[in-house]
């Protein structure tokens, strides 16, 4: 039993310090940072002057206030007050907010997408340039010779 248990942590240990766990780790926590500077960017730089262009909205206060167990709706000046008051409410405003951070974190990763295929691609494309066919005996040959090495005509 505890062979079997130790083969099995070391299989794990073996997986978990694979380059990939730990490039993946690194990027969920890289992510979870991102996607807190996603959110600052849109509650405090967008929202504000779109809410002010929308004639003084304020997106986190709109909400929809759901009757109460009497059927009566009662009105509140803020959405902390209705939820202060135990209000069951509909958020909104809060689920905008969350919608747009979201088309800006995807946009942000389809460029960092982008990006980084772009940059596979030149690597395959400098890869690729280091040999060139012999037209005489069509045998590779380094791009920088002059001569073929196999059939020894001149290049």
């Amino acid at each position: 039993m505890f062979e079997a248990l130790k083969r099995n942590l070391s299989e794990f240990k073996t997986f978990a310090m694979k380059g990939n766990v730990v490039d993946m780790a690194v990027g969920i926590v890289i992510g979870a940072a991102f996607g807190k500077i996603i959110d600052s960017l849109v509650k405090d730089i967008i929202m504000p002057p779109l809410g002010w262009l929308l004639g003084r909205v304020d997106f986190t206060n709109l909400y929809l206030t759901l009757p109460n167990y009497d059927g009566k709706i009662i009105k509140y000046p803020s959405l902390e007050a209705a939820q202060s008051a135990g209000a069951v409410t509909i958020n909104y405003g809060i689920f905008i907010n969350t919608l747009i951070s979201f088309v800006i974190v995807a946009f942000a990763i389809f460029l960092l997408i982008k990006a980084i295929n772009k940059l596979r691609a030149n690597e395959v494309k400098e890869e690729a340039v280091t040999t060139k066919t012999c037209p005489y005996c069509y045998t590779e040959i380094d791009i920088r010779a002059s001569k073929c090495p196999n059939c020894t005509s001149v290049l």
